[in-house]
């Protein structure tokens, strides 16, 4: 199947959207439940996998929905298809506060590998599949576990990461060291390890924990400065923990508070 050449725009600040225009007869592929809106004409497909070409046949099928099924998401994606004579169009939306990142694959060497919640949608004819970690190390104490998600092709996948998304260029042998759960993506070619942080005290206090990612160009690399897990752990933290509520500010504030309430509650003792 050849890939589909998509004209694209991106919008909003924190909580963007992208907008894909669809020639008639194009298409392309969402993650389950991203898709914001769409023009009248264009239809919708669940599929298992990808629906790629590389996934022909039941038994191709079943094996693309297996390697999604690894990466933690829906064995399905769905693929949306302009049936009209015009050009339609169709949204996707990021799921958290972050930015949204074009990517061409045929820029990148045809390959990009990325963190399992980043692929957000695709034109039709990229491939989804799965990059296993090479070290048993990086596998567990990089953050993502032993398996990345991994983007085929030569057309263009949109991926999604929280707060702000830097892209970093490594020449050969240079190295950058990333807390773990800001890696978003890298190009095959970019070494991916893990490093110690070599002080107990450091790893206990210092709030970055006890491993850090260590990066070795050549090659591209994107981070997030919000990863999720992050921001889930602070929404968590602020929450109410045994039922009650939580108040900000100091802690006269409260008691005036508390005092305030009670009057309201108690009445009047004139």
């Amino acid at each position: 199947m050849a890939m589909d050449v998509v004209d694209y725009e991106i919008k909003g600040a924190e909580m963007q959207f992208v907008e894909i225009e669809l020639d008639p007869g194009e298409a392309a592929i969402g993650e389950a439940g991203s898709m914001f809106f769409m023009d009248p004409a264009i239809s919708m497909e669940a599929v298992f996998g990808d629906g790629s070409a590389s996934q022909g046949g039941f038994l191709g099928k079943l094996m693309g929905a297996g390697k999604r099924l690894l990466t933690g998401e829906s064995l399905f994606t769905t693929i949306y298809t302009n049936n009209a004579a015009d050009k339609r169009r169709v949204a996707f939306a990021a799921p958290y506060p972050g930015k949204i990142v074009a990517m061409d694959l045929r820029q990148l060497g045809g390959t990009l590998i990325c963190q399992k919640d980043a692929f957000l949608c695709a034109a039709r004819g990229v491939s989804l599949g799965i990059a296993f970690q090479q070290k048993l190390s990086t596998g567990f104490f990089g953050g993502e576990g032993f398996i990345m998600e991994k983007l085929d092709g030569d057309g263009m996948a949109f991926v999604h990461a929280g707060g702000t998304i830097v892209r970093r260029t490594l020449q050969p042998g240079q190295t950058l060291l990333v807390d773990t759960g800001c890696v978003v993506a890298y190009t095959p070619n970019v070494n991916f390890e893990i490093q110690y942080v070599g002080k107990i005290k450091t790893a206990l206090f210092g709030g970055e924990g006890l491993f850090l990612a260590k990066l070795t160009g050549p090659g591209e690399l994107w981070l997030q400065s919000l990863p999720f897990s992050r921001l889930a752990s602070r929404i968590f933290a602020a929450a109410p923990q045994r039922g009650g509520h939580k108040e900000e500010g100091s802690l006269l504030g409260g008691f005036a508070a508390g005092g305030l309430l009670g009057g309201v509650l108690g009445g009047d003792d004139e």
